[in-house]
């Protein structure tokens, strides 16, 4: 299990899931290259699935819609 990390995207604010060990990554929202380690971060978990679960949680918060 790789752990993952929950990123706040520094141009739009959406939410980027991405492996520990990642230096960069694309925002797959806006196109945004983020540097990783001066990226605000706000979840970590022990695998990819717990991440996309704390994701769902978060972006309900925010009031995003789930689509079935």
């Amino acid at each position: 299990m790789v752990p993952t990390v929950i990123y706040k995207c520094p141009k739009c604010g959406g939410y980027v899931l991405a492996s520990l060990k990642q230096k960069t990554k694309l925002c797959p929202y806006c196109g945004a290259n983020a540097n990783l380690q001066k990226t605000q971060k706000v979840a970590a978990a022990k695998d990819a699935f717990e991440a996309s679960e704390i994701l769902k949680k978060l972006k309900a918060e925010k009031g995003f819609s789930l689509k079935s």
